[in-house]
């Protein structure tokens, strides 16, 4: 396998369940899933050398249905933003059937968008969290990267369910996906968020309008709807991201978790020294601006919280008039960052993706290539919380008309 994709590869993969549904998949991870035995470092120095102790609650379920679990690829430091990260990769150049990422802003959309396959975060709540090496516990989870869109949802069959492990999971119903592409149903309407349309430069606007057009020419209904609050996902994710980072990362501190400098003269410069050495500079930045709010400006923190509540109160309020919201996927044109990027450089390149991860809704990436040429770009669906399976119809139902179906 390419060295410049994946951190580790698995000298000799194998799976438990031979026979199963995902028989013969191949599938990455990232280094801040656990697979016992793996290095999972989760692209942090903070975490140097750290071997997991036992598998994550999705690499069992996915390895007890027959999947083969090859590598980790490459990936930014604990999962924040898309710096160094080659899972899309993975995928688009055939070396896996199925990479995870970590979506924490969009990931999974963007990367998807970038490279011309399928992007999906399922709503949050419904996959165990047990085993995944995070940064924002409220507002992150396993996204999927594939080919098409069949695969995600095989995927989403076997990981998907309550998990004792996980004690932050919601007691609600699963949505069903292994009925995908079996009963095609209508899709109703989808809904075009006004103030979205209004934040996009001319190109992006061009192509979108362009893509909307052949959807109405597929014979999709489409309506056009306001969210006045939109451009405030954007402050309500980095306020609450960046307290949650902190929060998260306390734990690294060289005694009881995490790297430990190796030189210092007593326990408190033992403890400065280590934290310092311990993450990149991005990541540094977005903890310095959490534990700000966390001690200096907690009152911002709790209006975050406030209007984070209301903002998915009037997106819940959307489904009353459409089934389904749909925007672009993403600013993939803005991915080459490197040391010194910015925090608000990172969120430049999230901005139309942060709405599922703040609001908790399933979204899927479904590629430019379905509604005209190959280099096209892609659109982004979402649909109420719990309706991942809706969206993975839609995704079924598209695929088929580009294919000349029924």
């Amino acid at each position: 396998m390419n060295s410049e994709i994946f951190t580790y590869v698995d000298s000799s993969p194998s799976s438990i369940g031979e026979g199963g549904p995902l028989a013969g998949k191949t599938i990455a991870i990232q280094p801040n899933m656990s697979v016992s035995g793996w290095p999972t470092e989760a692209g942090s120095v903070a975490l140097e050398h750290y071997i997991a102790l036992e598998d994550a609650t999705v690499v069992e379920r996915l390895r007890s249905a027959g999947a083969t679990i090859t590598g980790s690829t490459r990936m930014s430091e604990l999962g924040f933003g898309l710096m160094g990260d080659t899972a899309s990769q993975a995928v688009a150049a055939g070396e896996v059937d199925i990479a995870l990422i970590t979506d924490t802003m969009g990931e999974a959309r963007v990367a998807a968008s970038a490279t011309s396959i399928f992007g999906f975060k399922p709503s949050y709540g419904i996959v165990s969290r047990f085993g995944l090496i995070g940064l924002i516990p409220s507002m992150e989870c396993y996204g999927i990267l594939a080919k098409t869109h069949g695969e995600i949802a095989s995927i989403m069959d076997i990981i998907a369910g309550r998990d004792d492990k996980d004690l932050s999971m919601p007691d609600n119903n699963i949505p069903d996906s292994s009925q995908v592409g079996k009963n095609r149903t209508t899709l109703g309407t989808l809904g075009v968020i006004r103030e979205c349309i209004e934040s996009l430069g001319s190109a992006e606007s061009k192509a979108f309008n362009t893509a909307l057009s052949r959807l109405k020419e597929a014979g999709l209904m489409i309506e056009e709807i306001s969210l006045a609050d939109f451009n405030l996902f954007r402050a309500v994710h980095n306020v609450i991201g960046s307290v949650e980072a902190s929060s998260s990362c306390g734990k690294y501190d060289g005694v009881r978790y995490g790297h430990r400098t190796e030189s210092s003269k007593n326990w408190n410069e033992m403890y400065l020294k280590s934290r310092a050495e311990s993450f990149g500079s991005l990541v540094k930045s977005y903890l310095f601006q959490g534990a700000y709010f966390q001690f200096e400006n907690y009152a911002a923190f709790e209006n975050a919280c406030r209007v984070r509540a209301r903002l998915q109160r009037k997106t819940e309020e959307l489904y009353r008039t459409v089934d389904m919201l749909i925007l672009p996927a993403g600013q993939t044109d803005s991915l080459r960052i490197d040391n010194t990027t910015t925090i608000n450089e990172v969120y430049d390149i999230f901005p139309l993706t942060l709405v599922a991860n703040v609001t908790g809704q399933p979204a899927i990436h479904i590629p430019g290539s379905l509604f005209g040429k190959e280099t096209d770009p892609g659109l982004q669906f979402m649909a109420p919380r719990l309706g991942d399976a809706r969206l993975l119809a839609l995704a079924d139902i598209l695929t088929v008309s580009a294919q000349g179906g029924e």
